[in-house]
């Protein structure tokens, strides 16, 4: 007598349980991804038979899947929550990106931005899509982009959800999120929204948060413009001793604006692609500066100027250069 073989005889109970369990299968139903293990498994050994007799029975199966929801199919038939999320136009939506390894995540949501006021994305989040421009492999500031290319437009994201329908972490996000708190040492899932209502003192200015900083100069540093630079660059422009200029900062989500604070005029606007690297300097852990392409089009090369700025506080120049970076 033949031996049986378990891959199949498991199958079989996979695909009856499937069917036993009444009504259109979902992207939440619990033998789902066991049923996509086993079949895998099954193609991979190669077996034919009772093979072909077992998709058939499937094909009676009605099955209402989320066809949209295949971005971790490479790497896992565990399916993420998806979710849409819909906006008005404003100036600026308030979400902080980090990118990591091609996914877009969501490491904050800014207090009083119009992200949270929604009360629809979470710290953890990814963006999957925006206005049905996909954002999988998506390159540092691509999101960005897409954002000031849709400027004034009503905004749908597709949003995958760090929180599994059981509440936990979504299982193949962990290597991921291990990876962004290896790079962003503060972030922190966030359980539920935090918007705290009209009553609180307002920290946006036109929908957009504004850091109140003192330019205190910059300096070129030629055809190098990799974080390494800073540590000469910030010291070269502090010993020239120029008197520091009140400015608001502005990080929007696809570029860095500076105004002089007393008439709100425009000194410097820098998109996030000429934005080469930016930090702090080791001994003044309030001050930092960023490197921005200065002549892209030099015959050796494009050159860089590092611009100089200090904060209040060492929490808030933090934050500044996770946003930037």
């Amino acid at each position: 007598m033949a031996r049986k073989e378990p891959l199949l005889s498991a199958l079989k109970g996979a695909v009856l349980r499937l069917r036993e369990g009444g009504g259109p299968c979902t992207d939440t139903c619990p033998h789902l991804v066991s049923l996509c293990q086993l079949l895998e498994s099954v193609l991979r050994k190669g077996l034919r038979q009772p093979f072909l007799s077992l998709l058939l029975v499937l094909t009676e199966i009605d099955f209402s899947l989320d066809l949209q929801n295949c971005s971790f199919l490479d790497e896992s038939w565990l399916l993420p929550v998806c979710s849409t999320y819909e906006t008005v136009p404003c100036r600026a939506l308030g979400m902080v990106l980090r990118y990591v390894d091609g996914r877009v995540f969501v490491t904050k949501v800014l207090p009083e931005s119009q992200a949270e006021v929604d009360e629809v994305v979470l710290a953890g989040d990814i963006l999957e899509e925006i206005n049905g421009c996909s954002l999988r492999y998506a390159f540092p500031g691509q999101a960005g982009a897409v954002l000031q290319r849709l400027k004034g437009q009503p905004l749908t994201f597709r949003l995958l959800r760090w929180r599994w329908h059981d509440g936990s972490i979504f299982e193949p996000l962990l290597p991921y999120l291990k990876a962004l708190k290896e790079k962003e040492p503060q972030f922190q899932l966030q359980h539920s929204p935090q918007y705290r209502g009209k009553g609180e003192p307002r920290q946006l200015q036109g929908g957009r948060l504004l850091y109140n900083l003192r330019y205190l100069g910059q300096t070129s540093v030629g055809t190098c413009g990799g974080k390494e630079v800073l540590e000469e660059a910030i010291p070269a422009v502090l010993e020239r001793d120029l008197a520091a200029q009140e400015v608001l900062f502005d990080v929007k989500e696809a570029e860095v604006l500076v105004q002089e604070k007393a008439s709100s005029k425009l000194l410097c606007r820098h998109p996030y692609p000429s934005i080469s690297c930016v930090g702090r300097c080791t001994w003044s852990p309030r001050i930092f500066a960023f490197c921005v392409v200065s002549s892209p089009e030099s015959p050796d090369g494009s050159t860089f100027d590092c611009l100089v700025f200090a904060s209040s506080s060492e929490q808030e120049c933090e934050e500044i250069i996770g946003r930037i970076a």
